[in-house]
């Protein structure tokens, strides 16, 4: 579905940070970083939230996609700066109620771009019933499941010299707001 140009900007002029509050109360936000640990504690992987109200009017004006933000917000928050190469974004863009999910290549070689825009498209479908915690929840569970799947938390230092020590969170599990 193509968007407006001048709708779009001004959805993107009138959102503001402080909106996300609308979507996503204190307690919702504490239970998708509950989530994202529990998720965690199963696999080797990391996954991190970003949610975003909308875009600066320019990055609008030069037609900046909900995908390249969020490739964007992956590299500035060294998402794929994980020992594994497992780290996977969900990033949230709330003016364009667009979901994007940006991998790094160690699990996104095995779930594949079609995978994530699976689990995209049936976060957005939550998202159109206003079901945005659930929605995340759903997402995280899902990326969560692949993690597991593709990189058990059982392989994690596995040597028959050194002791398994436990796997370290390299990566905040607090949703950001920006």
């Amino acid at each position: 579905m193509k968007t407006n140009p001048i709708y779009r900007f001004f959805k993107h002029f009138f959102s503001h940070r402080w909106q996300v509050k609308n979507y996503f109360s204190e307690n919702a936000l504490q239970n998708i970083e509950n989530a994202i640990a529990a998720s965690e504690k199963l696999n080797q992987g990391e996954i991190s939230f970003i949610v975003e109200a909308g875009l600066h009017p320019f990055e609008i004006i030069f037609k900046k996609t909900p995908r390249k933000r969020a490739i964007e917000v992956f590299s500035r928050l060294h998402i794929w700066d994980t020992e594994a190469n497992n780290g996977a974004l969900i990033y949230l863009l709330l003016a364009d109620r667009d979901v994007e999910i940006v991998a790094d290549r160690g699990i996104h070689q095995h779930v594949g771009h079609s995978g994530w825009e699976a689990i995209c498209r049936d976060m957005e479908v939550m998202f159109r019933r206003g079901e945005f915690e659930a929605g995340v929840l759903h997402g995280i569970a899902r990326i969560g499941g692949l993690l597991q799947k593709h990189f058990p938390l059982e392989n994690v230092n596995k040597s028959p010299t050194k002791p398994t020590k436990k796997k370290q969170n390299e990566i905040s599990n607090k949703p950001h707001i920006l």
